[in-house]
């Protein structure tokens, strides 16, 4: 082998080496995320969850962390509220701010943001009342007006 080459192959190694120690390391300083279970590099956590048995699993992880804790699921920092308690007072207690969905970038691109899919926050609020309440105009919901609800829907797939 050409002592070039070998050189190389030791630097590409020696530099793969480096980032997979800075990225593995990078887990450890999350800021303000809950604790969790160390993460691999590239993987995360994946290996110490069981995909069969997936809420046995976080049994174990939320008895060992206890109630919120943080996963990393491949390269994406996932926080885990496990139990009745932790998930109250998340929704109820604090329902503003976990009102929001993670961004889709495919929806995203293809919607430019807006509609019911895509939207997020003040903006899918005011359009699920909006379409929640147009339906219930149109007959959704009631058994008796069933036909001029499937009325509208034929008028509606016409146009």
């Amino acid at each position: 082998m050409d002592p070039s080459v070998a050189i190389a192959l030791g630097l590409l190694l020696c530099m793969s080496c480096l980032f997979l120690i800075l990225s593995w390391r990078k887990g450890f300083g999350r800021g303000k995320l809950p604790p969790g279970p160390i993460p691999l590099p590239i993987v995360g956590n994946m290996l110490q969850v069981d995909l069969k048995n997936i809420p046995q699993s976080l049994c174990k992880l939320g008895k060992q962390y206890g109630p919120v804790f943080t996963l990393q699921l491949g390269v994406e920092h996932v926080v885990v509220l496990y139990g009745y308690k932790a998930v109250k007072e998340a929704l109820i207690d604090h329902g503003d701010k976990f009102a929001d969905r993670a961004p889709v970038p495919l929806s995203k691109l293809v919607t430019d943001g807006v509609g019911i899919i895509a939207s997020n926050g003040e903006t899918w609020k005011q359009i699920r009342r909006f379409s929640l309440m147009t339906l219930r105009n149109l007959g959704w919901g009631r058994g008796a007006s069933k036909s001029e609800s499937k009325k509208w829907q034929r008028i509606l797939w016409r146009s």
